[in-house]
């Protein structure tokens, strides 16, 4: 079979298209033909070697999949060859055929195609999970995203909306993702290289700060939004995509009862697993009724992950990119 192979750690050029085996699989998996791949930051990370899951090389990127159940395991009670789903594999997913835990395979319905399923398994299920169990997000309740125009940015938006928010506000990049956040529901959109975004914030909430920060950047960026997070208010750190942490005073919290909170979709891959079947049943059916639209700004063949990467690498990308087979 055809796939991405990094046989050592570095840029964009150690992403190589090789002829490989297919994959075997355990009674508790399933083999699945790859119908398209989501795109998503930890791909970078991985080619780096700085995910946590990346291990040594050869390794084949890529968090999640969509496609086609070719094969199932003796132990597999719930998928049948043919199904159609999504999965989070564990031996990467640029590639041909892919291999998933049967825990870690979601049926999904026939009416949502390929590219829209490949696009929804990290960022829907990421964004559920950090603005429901960990943010606990309530009606009336005010959001800051980060990214806001990036694949869970935009996602983050729409289901910020959808769970009851009554401002959602935006921060990106460049004057030119603006209307990208705007697009999908966004109240107020700042661009923080205009001097930052901390009084922006708090203007757009009366003086009063965000409820809930959904912060996917670390750094500064993690630092500033302390200064503009609510009293009571949770701020919720996903990754750290400018490649530094922030920096936590505990005097700001006990007498503002805020809360710094962490989230790792990867670590919930490997740790909890079945929060994830849940996590399933809540998403999907979002996805299928048309109340959360996914942002597809580009579709690529497989040959082309290098560009793909460089391009999510220049920041000048929006939504989900995705692979096709």
């Amino acid at each position: 079979m055809k796939a991405i192979v990094i046989e050592e750690f570095g840029g964009p050029e150690v992403l190589r298209l090789k002829d490989i085996g297919v994959p075997n699989i355990k009674s508790n998996q399933v083999l699945i033909r790859t119908a398209a791949i989501g795109v998503n930051f930890a791909d970078i990370k991985t080619r780096k070697g700085e995910f946590h899951g990346a291990g040594k090389p050869p390794v084949i990127p890529g968090l999640d999949v969509a496609g086609t159940v070719e094969a199932v395991g003796a132990d597999v009670g719930t998928l049948k060859k043919g199904d159609k789903v999504i999965a989070f594999p564990g031996n990467g997913s640029y590639a041909e055929y892919t291999v998933a835990d049967e825990g870690l395979t979601f049926k999904i319905p026939e009416d949502i195609d390929f590219d829209t399923a490949a696009a929804c398994p990290l960022v829907t299920f990421t964004t559920y999970n950090l603005l429901k169990p960990v943010a606990r997000i309530q009606t009336g309740e005010s959001v800051l995203i980060h990214a806001a125009a990036g694949g869970i940015g935009t996602t983050a938006i729409q289901m910020a909306r959808l769970f009851g928010a009554k401002k959602v506000i935006g921060t990106v990049g460049s004057d030119e993702k603006i209307p990208v956040a705007q697009k999908v529901g966004a109240d107020v959109v700042i661009n923080y290289r205009n001097g930052g975004f901390s009084d922006a914030v708090k203007e757009a909430t009366g003086g009063k700060g965000a409820d809930i920060i959904l912060d996917s950047v670390g750094g500064d960026i993690f630092n500033e939004s302390l200064e503009c997070l609510a009293m009571y208010g949770r701020l919720i750190n996903f990754n750290s995509s400018s490649g530094t942490g922030g920096t936590v005073n505990t005097k700001q919290l006990h007498s503002s009862c805020r809360s710094v909170l962490g989230f790792s979709l990867g670590t919930t891959i490997k740790q909890r697993p079945e929060m994830l079947r849940e996590t399933a049943k809540h998403v999907l059916p979002l996805i299928q009724q048309g109340k959360i639209k996914l942002v597809i700004s580009g579709t690529y063949p497989l040959k082309e992950a290098k560009e793909v990467h460089e391009l999510i690498e220049s920041r000048k990308s929006v939504g989900k990119i995705i692979l096709k087979l």
